[in-house]
C-alpha cells in the first residue's frame, strides 16, 4: 500500500505505477486470506501480531521503488520456503502442496517480473525515460 499511495501522489504522479502496486497490494491481502482460511479449514488457528509499516516509504524513483519491490519479494519467498520445509519435516503432504501450488511458483514469477523491471527501470533512467515506463511498461 506504501508503494501505491507513493506513486499516486500529486508530487509523484506515476499513475500505471500507483495502479499497478495498488493491485499488488490487493494480491498480498488475497494470499493472506487463503493462508489463513486454509489454516482454519485444517483446524488450526490463525495467530495474529502487529504488521509493521514498511520502513521505506519514499523513494527516488522507479528504479528504487522495484528494487525494494524486489527484495520484499523475496523475503516473503524465504518465509514461504520455511515454512514448505516446516510441512516437509513434518511429513504433511497436503500443506507441502498447497504452498507449492498456491504460493511457490507465483511468488518465481513475481520475482522474476521485479527483476526485469529493476533492470527495464534502470535501462530507461530517470525523467523521460520513467514516464515512458509508467506509460508504456506498467500498462496492465
Amino acid at each position: 500500500m506504501a508503494f501505491f499511495t507513493y506513486f499516486d501522489r500529486d508530487d509523484v504522479s506515476f499513475p500505471k505505477a500507483a495502479e499497478f502496486f495498488r493491485k499488488a497490494s490487493h494480491e498480498e491481502r488475497e494470499h493472506a486470506e487463503k493462508l489463513a482460511k486454509y489454516q482454519n479449514k485444517r483446524g488450526g488457528r490463525v495467530q495474529y501480531s502487529d504488521i509493521k509499516c514498511p520502513t521505506k516509504t519514499e523513494f527516488s524513483g522507479l528504479e528504487d521503488a522495484m528494487n525494494t519491490a524486489l527484495s520484499m519479494e523475496k523475503a516473503v519467498n524465504e518465509s514461504l520456503l520455511k515454512l514448505h520445509e516446516i510441512a516437509v519435516k513434518n511429513n504433511d503432504p497436503a500443506l507441502t502442496d498447497f504452498i507449492e501450488s498456491q504460493y511457490l511458483h507465483e511468488q518465481e514469477d513475481a520475482i522474476k517480473q521485479f527483476a526485469d523491471y529493476v533492470t527495464e527501470t534502470d535501462r530507461v533512467g530517470s525523467g523521460l525515460g520513467q514516464y515512458l515506463f509508467d506509460k508504456i511498461t506498467l500498462k496492465e
